[in-house]
């Protein structure tokens, strides 16, 4: 089992005390001080009456104290179900339904949100079965009593450590049920080919909500390097963590690298010595701007999903030769493609990516039946046989001969905006509930610019009042959900079944 990441801080806070851990825009944490605030909002949570396996959804902006919480709740074996910031207060609360959480742990600028009549005190909540009516003003002291070293004898590979809610091709968002193996090995992996040690500082722009955002935390402390919290607007945004922070990797997706790339001061960031990029492809255009202002800095072109936290990377010695590649499976990590026959294809074929190994996932959250359909046995010929399940990806790809990978494209319909996976129906559901749209249909269409795609929305009537149709969805869906391009008909075309007929609408 590898080393579990609360002991890692711990034996940080006692090895090298003083040095940084944590920071955001308003402060640095160094590790006994981190293990400290862990250790009180561990006792806080206590208070409250969690115990093991209960799960609790966390709905705040990113800093120090949302990542000490989510640290608090991983260290008692409570399980943290991360909700994106800028979610709005429906799609919570069909988060909190889905995993049966015991209760919301919310700041106070997204209480206000839960409850506008509320002049609430206190910088953070706990709405008890996401009651109203009962709020527990938590502030975790300041302080830096140890950590509690749990060296972990009872490690449980299998046990359900954290839940990721991610769109799935159809239907309302799904919560990924991650294990404490999963968390562990994924993040001893990424650190491996990273190169993480003390010295690094890694900039944790992207959302804790997403595996690939709070992966920056674990494996960041896992080696005892320094993670620096920050939001992502704009690029000028980008130069408190690689100008002023002196941050040496940093994560992103194509919707940050690609303006990134085209800033004239990325050049004189003083440290970065490593980018990451997954959540979508990166146009080979932006990765030649990339390398062309950071020829020293490493660029690994990584490629996974929710629920299978990572599949494949291209070491950083092959982009300038294969751009558009997604890489080599990692360690640990069977892949496979298959045909529509559920059959392994040979190298030089295309076929759905088939991951196994021990990042796969436990499945969703109260889905038996989703995760019949993404989990399954493995295939007959599958070359890992201690493998339980695997997860069928819904991408094809091309493997060449050489064993390296290239993403071909989706087998549904699912849409993905800036690293973002959004289901369709969920666009759709709420279109079709403002006032005067009858027919709704959401697509992603590529969008060169970005290297991933624009969400365009069709509705019917044409009559349909446009600007009370947008104002519904910015009341309703959060920001990365909002349609690029919303597009009025007569009438949506069907097909011959009477079904609404997308492919006619993509080919308009």
């Amino acid at each position: 089992m590898p080393l579990d990441l609360i002991t890692a801080i711990a034996r940080h806070a006692e090895g090298r005390p003083s040095a940084n851990a944590l920071g955001d825009r308003r402060e640095w944490l160094d590790y006994a001080t981190l293990a400290g605030r862990i250790a009180a909002a561990r006792a806080t949570l206590d208070r409250l009456g969690l115990e093991a396996g209960d799960r609790v959804v966390l709905w705040a902006g990113k800093d120090t104290q949302t990542v000490v919480w989510l640290l608090a709740m991983l260290a008692g074996d409570i399980v943290p179900a991360p909700a994106h910031p800028g979610l709005r207060t429906e799609q919570v609360a069909h988060q909190l339904r889905q995993c049966g959480a015991k209760g919301l742990l919310v700041d106070r600028p997204r209480l206000a949100q839960w409850q506008p009549d509320r002049n609430a005190e206190g910088a953070w909540h706990w709405l008890a079965a996401a009651s109203p009516d009962a709020p527990l003003t938590v502030d975790p002291p300041v302080q830096k009593s140890p950590l509690p070293r749990a060296d972990r004898q009872d490690a449980r590979p299998e046990r359900l450590a954290m839940l990721f809610f991610t769109s799935g091709s159809t239907g309302l968002p799904k919560g990924v049920m991650v294990s404490e193996g999963n968390l562990n090995t994924g993040a001893r992996i990424v650190a491996d080919y990273l190169g993480l040690g003390a010295d690094d500082v890694l900039a944790a722009i992207l959302p804790l909500a997403f595996d690939y955002g709070f992966s920056q935390v674990t494996t960041g402390l896992l080696r005892g390097a320094a993670v620096y919290l920050d939001d992502y607007l704009l690029p000028a945004d980008l130069k408190r963590p690689l100008l002023r922070q002196k941050a040496t990797i940093l994560a992103g997706t194509p919707g940050l690298l690609i303006p990134l790339a085209r800033q004239p001061w990325l050049a004189e960031a003083p440290a970065l010595r490593a980018v990451t990029n997954s959540g979508g492809s990166l146009p080979v255009a932006t990765i030649r701007r990339l390398r062309a202002a950071r020829p020293e800095t490493e660029l690994f072109l990584m490629y996974g999903l929710t629920e299978g936290f990572r599949a494949t990377y291209l070491p950083p010695e092959e982009v300038d030769r294969h751009p558009d590649s997604i890489g080599y499976a990692l360690p640990q990590t069977p892949i496979g493609l298959v045909d529509a026959a559920g059959r392994l294809l040979e190298p030089g074929q295309t076929g759905e990516l088939v991951q196994g190994g021990p990042l796969v996932a436990l499945g969703y959250i109260n889905d038996p039946e989703g995760s019949r359909a993404r989990f399954r046995p493995p295939l007959a010929g599958w070359p890992h046989p201690d493998d339980q399940r695997v997860v069928f990806s819904g991408d094809r790809v091309h493997m060449d001969a050489q064993g390296r990978l290239f993403f071909a494209g989706r087998l549904d319909e699912q849409i993905k905006v800036a690293g973002f996976r959004i289901s369709p129906e969920e666009i759709e559901t709420v279109a079709l509930d403002a006032p005067g749209v009858e027919e709704a249909v959401a697509l992603g269409l590529p969008d060169p610019a970005s290297g991933n795609q624009r969400l365009v929305l069709h509705v019917a009537p044409a009559e349909a009042d446009m600007e009370a149709l947008r104002h519904h969805l910015r009341i309703h869906l959060a920001g990365h959900q909002q349609p690029a391009k919303i597009q009025a008909h007569a009438a949506l075309p069907r097909s011959n079944n009477g079904k609404l007929d997308r492919l006619a609408l993509k080919e308009a």
